[in-house]
Order: structure tokens, then sequence, then C-alpha cells
């Protein structure tokens, strides 16, 4: 039987004016950046809406992210389509645990508020880093790394795309000897801070105390966690999985295979950019992919599966 996933992008997708057509145009999403700015105490429409210098900052990207997501998927799910189940990166597996229903939409907003405030903070400024290496195996990857301290594996992201971070000296190096190891090309990114790595632990412990305020609710859908590409069906270990994600690695590739081996063949990107259809496409062209990030395509994803 044909299932759908719905998936979440991650910190670098984010653009101006994500959600405003849909705030607009539907009470629900209307009703989630209303409710959220009064949540978390700043105002989401300017913060996604107009041009502004906070918006790639990590404190305010996350809960930009989520709400914008969020807000879209409720206006989806109004037009009649419904995930079978769900998956986001990074801090878009808050977005794939509230539509799963683990909890609600505005404790998912609060709690990735608190989640980009600890990541900003955790690693002074400098010290850490991250770096895409593109065209190298991750098994060669691993074995470059493996004795090597201060850097590991960030994201795998699809094949011939693998994110390392960590001390900022020890991804440099590590670098210099994956190009040698045959990478075509190793990218430092413009981030704020060894993101997935274990300087991240301080990060993680704070959110671990937030946690103790929300209450996860039994989950209505599946959804797979980044930290071991599993289902997760069990509400009691939603905790655990997020605080562990903090610093560690984000298994993508291997949690969109989990996905297709559960049944799903048809993916529905929710959010700004197009990064994990992308991914998808390197990972399993005989899935379908599509992308909602405006309320235009909402229409017309939601007319085109509702048909079939």
């Amino acid at each position: 039987m044909s299932k759908i996933a719905f998936i979440y992008p991650g910190q670098g997708a984010q653009a101006v004016g994500m959600g405003a057509d849909f705030y607009e145009k539907s009470p629900l999403s209307k009703a989630v950046f209303d409710q959220a700015s009064e949540v978390v105490s700043l105002d989401l429409k300017k913060l996604c809406f107009e041009e502004n210098d906070l918006l790639n900052k990590t404190e305010y990207t996350q809960v930009a992210m989520v709400t914008a997501c969020l807000a879209m998927t409720r206006a989806v799910e109004a037009m009649g389509l419904h995930a079978d189940m769900t998956a986001g990166l990074s801090l878009g597996e808050y977005c794939a645990i509230a539509v799963a229903g683990g909890m609600c939409d505005l404790d998912a907003i609060r709690t990735v508020r608190a989640r980009g405030i600890f990541m900003e903070h955790a690693a002074p400024e400098g010290t850490g880093a991250m770096s895409a290496v593109l065209g190298l195996d991750a098994g060669v990857i691993e074995d470059v790394l493996r004795d090597r301290e201060g850097v590991s594996i960030a994201n795998y992201n699809c094949p011939g795309q693998i994110v390392i971070t960590g001390e900022a000296k020890a991804v440099d190096e590590a670098g210099n000897a994956l190009k040698e190891a045959g990478a075509r090309r190793v990218l430092p990114l413009k981030v704020s801070g060894p993101f997935h790595s274990p300087m991240m632990q301080p990060a993680g412990e704070e959110l671990a105390k937030v946690f103790a305020g929300v209450s996860m609710n039994p989950l209505k859908l599946p959804y797979v966690a980044n930290i071991n590409a599993e289902v997760v069906t069990d509400c009691g270990k939603i905790e655990g999985l997020l605080v562990a994600q903090v610093s560690g690695s984000v298994r993508w590739q291997q949690s969109v295979e989990t996905m297709i081996r559960e049944g799903a063949d048809t993916f529905v990107e929710i959010g700004p950019g197009k990064t994990l259809t992308g991914f998808l496409r390197k990972i399993d062209r005989n899935v379908k992919a599509y992308h909602i990030g405006s309320w235009e395509e909402a229409v017309s994803v939601c007319e085109e599966l509702k048909q079939k």
C-alpha cells in the first residue's frame, strides 16, 4: 500500500517570506504564527516575513523554521493531505514529532526556541567549525576520522554528501586528509557553531531540563528519529532521542531508507527550500518527491495526491 511521508528541512533552508502566503490565506496557519509569537515573546511574522538581521542567527532561525513549517502543514492537512509517517532533519525533527502527535505545536515551538539559544551559546565563537565533504563514500570518511580527536560526522545527508563537525583545527586538518583520500571537494560551512558534535553536549544538558516541563503525547503516526534512523512509536523515547541528537550524528540518508523500507513511496517536503527533495533524488530515484513551500505549491500538490 502506498504511504506518504512528510519531511521537514533543517537550518540553512530558512528564507525571508516563508509562510507569509499561508498566513494570509489560512486561519489555521495564522493561528500557529500568532499563538507561537505570544508563547515565545517574539514577533514571528516580522522575523519570517520581513528582511532582517536575525533570521540567519541560530537562536532565531530554529524557532522561525519550526513555526513556519508547522503553519504550512496545518493548512496542508486542512486541504485533505495527511502523512502516514514523518521525519525531519535536525530541528526539522521537532516538526515531525508535532505532526505525528508527540508534542503539541506550541510545545515544539517553545522547546526549539530554547534549543536554538542553547546551541548558539554552547561553544565560544571561532572554536568550532563544520565542513561539507563531497564525492567521498561514508565508509572512507569514517575510516579517516576514526583515529582523529575533535572531529566527527554531523550529517549523513545523501550519497556523496557528508558533513563533518568539531573543533576548528581538527575539522580543517580532517578536511585536508579527506581531500587526500579522494574527496571531490571539502567546503567550510558558514555556521555559528559545531552543531551535532560533542561540543554541543552542554546544550543537550540544558535542553533536557526544558523537557521536564513538556508533555509528551501518544504518537498518532510513526516518525523516524535522526540519531538512530529507527521508527519511533513510543512517546516515552522522544526526549532522550532529541537530547542525544544535539551532539550526535544526523542519519538522514539512513532515515529516508528506513521510511522506504516501511512502505513510504511518496515524500512531501514541507518548508522553505528544496534541500531534502534534492537529497531524496540521490538516495532513491524510484520514490516520488514533492515540495510545498508556497500556497500555490500546496494547492497543486494536494490536488494531485488526493486524486491518487
